[in-house]
C-alpha cells in the first residue's frame, strides 16, 4: 500500500506553497517520497516552506510565481520540465456581502483562483504531454464550489469554475494519460480562521455539518495522496469532497 499511495521518484509541483495548505502539502508530499517544486509569491515564507521539506529528505526547488502573470507562469516552464504531478493549490478570498464586492475584489479572486489556476495547469499539462509520461492534475477546489454561503461570492464563483475547468481538462487531456482531479475541501481549523470558529456565527456553522466538527487539515492527507499517486489510476474527472458530510446536510 505504501507503493501504491506514495511518490517516491516523483516531480511535484505545488502553488501557493509558503503558507496555509499548500505548505502543508509540501510536507505531506515530501514524506511520501516527491522531489518538490514549489511555488509561490512570497519567497521569504516559500524558502521556509522548502527548508521544512528539505528536513525531511526531500529535494526542493523554490521558484517564486505569480500565478495571475502569464509571464510569470511561462518562466517556470523550464523548472517543471519533468513535472509528474501538479498540486494547483493558491487561492485567495476576500469577504464582503456580494453588493459591497468591488471590481477590484472580484478581479483580484478570479485571476488568481480561476485564471492562474488555468495557467499552471496548462503550463504542467504541455510539460506532461513533452516528456511523454502522462501525470496527475490535483485542483484545489472547495465545498463552495459545490453549494452556496454569503459573503464569498467571486471565491465561490471562481472555485465553481474549477470544478468545471477540472471535468473540461480530464475530458481534453486524457488521450495524453493525464489525469484531472478536484479535492473540494470542507470548512478547516486552521490557526488563520481559528478566531471566527469560536464566535456565534461560527459555532452555528459548524452545529450544520453533520459531523459536528470541523475538519483537520491532516485529514486532507489521504484524499490529497490518493489524487497525486497511482492508486486513483482510473480517475479522472472527479471532484472529491473532504467535508465531513457537510455537502449532503438538510435543508
Amino acid at each position: 500500500m505504501n507503493t501504491l499511495f506514495g511518490l517516491s521518484g516523483k516531480t511535484v509541483l505545488v502553488t501557493g506553497a509558503s503558507s496555509g495548505l499548500g505548505a502543508h502539502f509540501a510536507t505531506v508530499l515530501a514524506k511520501a517520497g516527491a522531489n518538490l517544486i514549489l511555488a509561490a509569491r512570497r519567497q521569504g515564507a516559500l524558502e521556509e516552506t522548502a527548508e521544512a521539506a528539505r528536513r525531511l529528505g526531500a529535494t526542493v526547488t523554490a521558484v517564486p510565481v505569480d500565478v495571475t502573470s502569464s509571464a510569470s507562469v511561462a518562466a517556470l516552464a523550464p523548472a517543471i520540465a519533468q513535472v509528474d504531478v501538479l498540486i494547483n493549490n493558491a487561492g485567495i478570498v476576500r469577504s464582503a456581502p456580494a453588493l459591497a464586492q468591488t471590481e477590484e475584489d472580484w478581479d483580484t479572486v478570479i485571476d488568481t483562483n480561476l485564471k492562474g489556476m488555468f495557467l499552471v495547469a496548462q503550463a504542467a499539462a504541455r510539460a506532461m504531454k513533452a516528456h511523454g509520461r502522462g501525470g496527475a492534475i490535483v485542483n484545489i477546489a472547495s465545498i463552495l464550489g459545490l453549494r452556496q454561503a454569503g459573503g464569498v461570492a467571486p471565491y465561490a464563483i471562481s472555485k465553481a469554475g474549477v470544478v468545471q475547468m477540472t471535468k473540461t481538462l480530464a475530458l481534453e487531456l486524457a488521450r495524453y494519460n493525464i489525469r484531472v482531479n478536484a479535492l473540494a475541501p470542507g470548512y478547516l481549523d486552521t490557526a488563520l480562521n481559528r478566531e471566527f470558529w469560536e464566535t456565534e456565527t461560527g459555532q452555528a456553522l459548524i452545529r450544520r455539518i453533520p459531523a459536528r466538527r470541523l475538519g483537520q487539515p491532516a485529514e486532507l492527507d489521504g484524499p490529497l495522496l490518493l489524487l497525486a499517486s497511482e492508486a486513483s489510476a482510473y480517475m479522472s474527472g472527479a471532484v472529491l469532497a473532504v467535508d465531513g458530510g457537510h455537502l449532503v446536510n438538510t435543508l
